[in-house]
């Protein structure tokens, strides 16, 4: 098979694909060779896909002023040009099938080869569709999706196909070495556990808030493991150098092998980004979601929403963060063992256990109608 991909600027438009590349390479379906991500020059895809060793093209597009209307005029120019040269791609590449998973490059390689006639899907993995793939949904075959909520947001529900995210299959997957809590951080593997983090670089609002709650998470009878983030953690460790840290609370700057750490978590407190997310409901991981309020159209804080919404997470808005609330979570979940075990009951309900599997058989499908 032979496939392009495309999906840029954030972590849940690549991470998918990643996924989903492996599962095809493992079912012996695709080859190195027969793979191409387009992404841009400048997202964060132009580290990530270089870096997994997948042949990687760039294409130049940027967004949509929202706020000044006349400085579109570049951007549809920008896109236009990209189209062009997304074209000639697709005539010298000949792919079988055109994946897409959001963000303004996306637009082009994809809207280029529905044109050209070339079987095309798109993934959504948010709970609120992105401009890229409202605009692309008129045109692919497919529309592949992981949150309920989306379905209202597209008009062509003949279209629509619930996948789930390919994360989640991958993380099930995984066969990572278990951390040693005992050996690694002298944690006690048999008291429950709640991971803080704000992603690889941090969120400051979850850190701000871990600072001021620190005494009092310190005389709980749970643990707390807490990355602060590589950017946050020399300014962290020196503010809190005279300070004397309980014994149940453990600061890192990162977590290297997340898989091998989250099966053991009671609990997660993070930010709601999709692919945390699928995570989360793969492993069926409770978590106290404060949504970053920085992100398109607010669709973290509608992910959360989702998860709460089942039973299978609390939501802290981050304007309504204080300690009290913020302690109050966490104890809600890791002083009762009942509401752990019913929560992660709930968040497993969630995983679509099988979503690599199920956009590879969309994939084959259009493929064969061709």
């Amino acid at each position: 098979m032979r496939i392009i991909f495309s999906g840029g600027g954030t972590g849940g438009h690549i991470y998918p694909i990643l996924a989903l590349i492996e599962r095809l390479k493992e079912r012996k379906l695709t080859t190195d060779d027969e793979i191409l991500f387009i992404g841009t020059n400048k997202g964060l895809e132009s580290k990530i896909v270089p870096a997994a060793k997948i042949p990687f093209k760039t294409l130049a597009v940027q967004g949509f002023n929202r706020k000044h209307l006349l400085r579109n005029f570049k951007t549809i120019k920008l896109f236009l040009n990209a189209t062009k040269d997304a074209r000639k791609i697709l005539e010298e590449f000949k792919p079988d099938v055109v994946v897409g998973t959001g963000g303004y490059v996306c637009g082009a390689i994809v809207y280029a080869a529905a044109k050209m006639k070339i079987p095309t899907l798109i993934h959504e993995s948010n709970s609120v569709v992105g401009l890229a793939n409202k605009f692309l949904a008129h045109y692919v075959d497919k529309v592949c999706y992981t949150f309920d909520d989306v379905v209202r947001q597209f008009p062509e529900k003949k279209k629509l196909v619930k996948t789930g995210n390919p994360r989640s299959q991958q993380v099930l997957s995984l066969n990572e070495t278990k951390i040693d809590l005992k050996k690694k951080w002298n944690l006690n593997p048999d008291v429950f556990t709640a991971l803080i983090f704000g992603g690889s670089r941090g969120a400051l609002a979850i850190n701000n808030i871990m600072e001021r709650s620190i005494d009092e998470l310190g005389d709980k009878p749970y643990q707390i493991i807490w990355a602060t983030g590589q950017v946050y953690y020399g300014q962290i460790k020196e503010r809190l150098a005279k300070h004397k840290i309980a014994k149940n609370i453990v600061i890192v700057p990162y977590i290297d092998n997340m898989p091998g750490l989250l099966p053991q978590m009671t609990c997660v407190v993070s930010r709601s980004g999709a692919t945390s997310l699928a995570e989360f409901t793969a492993l069926g991981v409770p978590a106290v979601l404060i949504p970053s309020p920085n992100v398109t159209h607010n669709h973290q804080e509608k992910n959360a929403m989702d998860l709460e919404k089942a039973g299978a997470a609390l939501v802290i808005n981050e304007n309504d963060l204080n300690p009290n609330n913020f302690v109050s979570s966490i104890d809600h979940i890791l002083l009762d063992p009942n509401c752990a075990q019913k929560m992660s009951a709930e968040s497993k309900k969630l995983c679509c256990c099988d979503a690599s599997d199920k956009l590879i058989y969309e994939m084959q499908n259009l493929i064969n109608k061709k």
